[in-house]
């Protein structure tokens, strides 16, 4: 099974295949090739160290492996290859498990050491890369996406219902939790050994995001050192991510996230291709306009790309690759994007992370406001409020989630207004009322314990939504198109200055956003830019759901008797739709579910 396993994730590999057997037969290791760096044989996976006493698969990219070589030269190290793969090896053979320490880059590896018998893998910082894994009948399996367990017969297909739970109450699956039984993820920071001598699994966290910095004065001069610093700091981390034996282009959408990247990667190359993707006939998501006036700003090799138009047959191809499913309609605008970028280039650089490093979504600003202008109203009036708003506004009604997150302690907790569905809501769903009510109590134990609310949001937002959201999505939208997408603004060093020495002060406020990273685009971008213009990254989905074919499969799909959720609390969250209310994503959550169970032939 294992090569079955192995090519049924063909596309995140297409350029070559490799299997490895332990002499005594007890370890295989698998892999499927996307050749970036070392286009040569010499860059084949599974890879053994010049000793053969360690083997590695490894997916994603070490960015800082060409220093990393030379010091392991210098300690007496001798490479064959010139691939990042082989630096791993040799980086483990000089420093064990503290190699992680050293390792700047987004990675999911798996590396047997013959000499102890033991299996080490490790997830990078903040879980670009995936891993999943099984230990069950004394097999031990990985993965770096679920179907390459799933398509093994014997492997349970039997859903978690917890993870079920949290996936309705988050649009997500979060943690080492799986939505398959006898599954889990290795969660991002975290490295795992299998001993199989003892047969045991030991797992521990490597790397946390530092402490917020205590700053009450901020004076002009400090604000311009830290502008400098973070400057030099990104156009190392855009210098680094630009390096590959490969085509590499920049997802330019005109925000001033991909903008300053773009900005940073002219410095480094005179031939920096952006790309720019639009939608025929939805203006509101065209940032065709935007993008261009940054590409010529820097002259850039600018291309814009046309989405066309979106079958809702790409539904199924999606519930298919997002194997763990997950409930975010922009990963049509993903895939999309992916597919066309795919044609021109192997690698391309993205903007991700902005957003939560430096404060940029609504809600910050939202709350920062509430917290200076409502929180005075007694804890009590306001539960009362919340508890109103739940029961006599349905589900969808504009402000129904947000009068019900009133009813928490801005001073210690964090409302969770980007919920899907309620407590009561998901028992009606599920037509059961012994059903494990546990969302809300797992998406709690990840909270931070600050007293400053800018970062406990954010740094909510970064280990919860950023990981298990937006870079799930990115990762089975690109590699399904055998793309890879870097990400700048989440090199490691990036981070620890965002949350460890930029003031909330500087990133939002409750009435402005980002304020840092305006403050750079101010420097750094065009005069004639739009700092203030904040664009998500989505598709219509509400005007796809009004009629014709998109709501054709919806119904097709949540009606059928096939569907485990029930019929009455779907034809109320239809209703809601045609009403206005804002339901197209929880119907999405929905069918993305059903037509996933279905596609693997998941049992309740």
């Amino acid at each position: 099974m294992l090569n079955v396993g192995r090519d049924a994730m063909i596309h995140r590999g297409p350029d070559d295949d490799g299997t490895w057997w332990s002499k005594d037969g007890c370890v295989g290791l698998g892999h499927r090739r996307l050749a970036i760096i070392d286009l040569s044989k010499a860059g084949q996976q599974p890879m053994q160290d010049t000793t053969n006493d360690f083997t590695i698969v490894f997916n994603g990219e070490i960015y800082n492996y060409l220093e990393l070589k030379q010091e392991l030269i210098d300690k007496g190290h001798s490479f064959f290859s010139h691939s990042d793969t082989e630096v791993i090896l040799a980086a483990y053979s000089e420093w064990g498990k503290d190699c992680l320490s050293r390792l700047n880059g987004m990675f999911a590896f798996a590396l047997y050491d013959c000499r102890k018998r033991l299996i080490f893998l490790a997830r990078d910082r903040t879980g670009e890369k995936p891993l999943f894994y099984s230990l069950s009948d004394g097999i031990f399996r990985f993965a770096s996406e679920l179907k390459g367990l799933l398509i093994d017969p014997n492997f349970s297909h039997q859903i978690n219902h917890q993870a079920l739970d949290v996936y309705l109450t988050l649009g997500y699956v979060p943690g080492n939790l799986c939505i398959v039984q006898e599954a889990n993820k290795l969660q991002a920071a975290h490295a795992m050994i299998f001993d199989l001598n003892k047969q045991s699994l030991q797992t521990w966290k490597y790397w946390e995001l530092p402490s917020s910095p205590v700053l009450t004065n901020i004076t002009q001069s400090y604000e311009k050192v830290l502008l400098k610093d973070f400057e030099l700091l990104l156009e190392d981390a855009v210098k680094k991510q630009l390096s590959a034996d490969v085509p590499v282009g920049i997802l330019l959408s005109g925000g001033v996230d991909s903008s300053l990247i773009t900005a940073m990667a002219v410095r480094t190359s005179d031939q920096v291709k952006t790309f720019t993707v639009g939608f025929d006939g939805y203006k509101k998501y065209d940032e065709s306009k935007h993008a261009r006036l940054i590409a010529d700003y820097f002259g850039t090799e600018h291309i814009e790309l046309n989405g066309g138009d979106t079958s809702p047959e790409l539904v199924k191809t999606l519930a298919h690759q997002y194997d763990e499913p997950m409930a975010d309609s922009s990963m049509f605008s993903t895939y999309l994007v992916s597919c066309l970028v795919r044609k021109y280039c192997t690698v391309a650089l993205g903007g991700d992370g902005g957003d939560e490093l430096f404060g940029g979504y609504q809600h910050y600003d939202r709350l920062l406001w509430r917290q200076n202008k409502v929180d005075w109203i007694p804890l009590m009036l306001r539960r009362i409020i919340a508890q109103s708003a739940q029961l006599l506004m349905p589900i969808g009604f504009k402000g129904r989630n947000w009068l019900q997150s009133l009813s928490c302690d801005l001073n210690y907790d964090l409302p969770l207004i980007a919920s899907f569905f309620d407590g009561q809501t998901r028992l009606n769903l599920m037509g059961n009322k012994s059903w494990p009510l546990v969302g809300e109590s797992i998406w709690r134990k990840g909270m931070p314990k600050n007293s400053d609310l800018l970062q406990r949001l954010t740094r909510m937002d970064f280990t919860n939504f950023m990981t298990e959201d937006i870079l799930v999505k990115v990762d089975r939208a690109s590699m399904l198109n055998s793309l890879e997408l870097r990400a700048p603004l989440l090199d490691y060093r990036v981070l620890e200055f965002a949350f460890g020495r930029v003031p909330s002060s500087m990133k939002t406020t409750h009435s402005n956003r980002k304020i840092f990273l305006k403050k750079l685009a101010e420097k750094l971008l065009p005069p004639n830019f739009d700092r203030q213009r904040k664009q998500g990254f989505g598709v219509p989905l509400d005007k796809w759901l009004k009629n014709g074919p998109w709501r054709e499969l919806f119904s097709d799909v949540l009606y059928d008797s096939q569907s485990i959720f029930d019929k009455k609390i779907v034809k109320n969250l239809f209703s809601g739709q045609d009403m206005g209310y804002r339901n197209g994503e929880r119907l999405f959550c929905l069918v993305l579910f059903e037509l996933w169970r279905r596609e693997y032939k998941m049992s309740l």
